[in-house]
């Protein structure tokens, strides 16, 4: 029995619209080809693709691939240049449909290695009925001295979490993906990094974490994450779904992570947070200004893959504009301008328009092929800083030490 294989990131909504859009392709196209969808979590994804070069050798035909590993993926020459493909049969409205700063990551050496499929740069999600509620904001600003709204400053983020820190009731003020998979964390400090003026790469173009901005961003984070009177005590064992779970199940007030997890919560039968829901920009230091980071997923199709046509016709189909809405009302989030602006998605989730403007202040990491490891070696530096006591100083100086090998 002939098969396309389709590695896919393990998350309902992605393997509900898979199943549904092969199965549409193939009744549109006549085809009875079957399609073995195997859902991965992250770090077995990559493994599964890239590491055991499962893309070059024909074990898998399509893969799910995000933008911190394609550049990695085109290096190893284990994803198709879709360059030709795209010029005799370019997807639909390619590339007018979709914003640039969604089209840019996966164009390396003149070549373009996948199609945009989910997205969702990160912003601070918070429950807009407890931020209105009349008793709530008189009692907030009887204690701090300025009106409840979502914070504009990491100290006010602080003071909110505390505020609404409730574990009798099984609330509390925020909710962080401390799992060290070699990502949440690592966007996580660079957010910090970000909101206080500092950057990842120095004027040579060399990543460089050793400096100011970075030890103030290392400082904080592992303040709030210890900090038991503010953060959902589960935070060190939730990736950034389990995180997104838990404050559509109505466990947070607050929490930092993908616009996605934002939007799930009025398309799943798990949220408790219905139309309670809204979003803003992150926090910043008082003196610098917001920024948001943009990581987004790709259709790729292998280079050892047999099926190279088929899977092409199958991408140009999953990223149609109605396919797109098709992931959104699934609970993942299209990546069409069609889609931020649709009606219907937007009484459904009220502030999906916003995405332009988080797009707006989006950054992106270095696109270089030692970033997995670099990640990794960042993951495990805030990792030690949320479970020892050694300076935040000391911890850049031996991380940086160690990046300046691989570079």
């Amino acid at each position: 029995m002939e098969k396309i294989r389709i590695a896919v990131r393990k998350f309902d909504p992605f393997e509900t619209t898979l199943k549904k859009l092969w199965d549409l392709f193939c009744l549109k196209n006549n085809i009875t080809i079957e399609a073995e969808m195997i859902p991965l979590e992250l770090h077995d994804l990559y493994q599964e693709t890239i590491t055991n070069k499962g893309l070059i050798n024909g074990t898998w035909d399509i893969a799910h691939i995000n933008t911190d590993w394609i550049f990695d993926a085109a290096n190893e020459k284990a994803v198709l240049d879709l360059t030709l493909l795209i010029n005799k049969n370019p997807p639909q409205d390619y590339p007018e449909g979709w914003h640039p700063s969604l089209l840019h990551l996966q164009q390396i050496n003149n070549g373009t290695f996948g199609l945009p499929f989910h997205d969702g740069p990160e912003c601070l999600i918070y429950r807009k009925d407890l931020f209105e509620n009349p008793t709530e904001k008189e009692n907030f600003k009887k204690q701090f001295g300025y009106e409840l709204l979502p914070p504009k400053t990491w100290e006010q983020f602080t003071q909110i979490a505390e505020f609404f820190n409730r574990p009798e009731d099984n609330l509390y003020g925020s909710v962080f993906a401390n799992y060290p998979d070699g990502h949440n964390m690592v966007f996580d400090f660079c957010l910090q990094l970000w909101t206080r003026g500092g950057f990842l790469l120095n004027t040579q173009n060399q990543i460089d974490i050793n400096h100011i901005a970075a030890i103030q961003a290392l400082d904080f984070y592992r303040n709030i994450a210890k900090n038991k009177k503010a953060v959902h005590p589960k935070s060190k064992d939730f990736g950034s779904v389990e995180a997104g779970m838990a404050f559509a199940k109505g466990e947070a007030a607050m929490t930092i992570n993908w616009f996605g997890f934002a939007s799930m919560c009025e398309v799943i039968e798990e949220s408790k947070v219905k139309g309670k829901v809204a979003i803003a920009e992150l926090p910043h230091d008082p003196n610098h200004k917001t920024a948001s980071l943009n990581v987004y997923w790709l259709y790729t199709i292998g280079t050892g893959s047999k099926y190279q046509n088929l899977a092409y016709d199958f991408l140009r189909f999953a990223t149609t504009s109605e396919s797109d809405k098709l992931l959104t009302n699934e609970g993942g989030i299209g990546c069409r301008k069609s889609t931020w602006n649709d009606i219907d998605i937007n009484k459904t989730i009220p502030f999906y328009h916003k995405l332009e403007m988080l797009h707006e202040n989006a950054l992106t990491l270095p696109q270089t092929p030692v970033w997995p490891k670099v990640a990794e070696l960042i993951d495990k530096m805030v990792l030690k800083a949320l479970e020892s006591e050694i300076p935040s100083q000391k911890l850049l100086e031996e991380t940086q030490n160690a990046i300046q090998k691989i570079l």
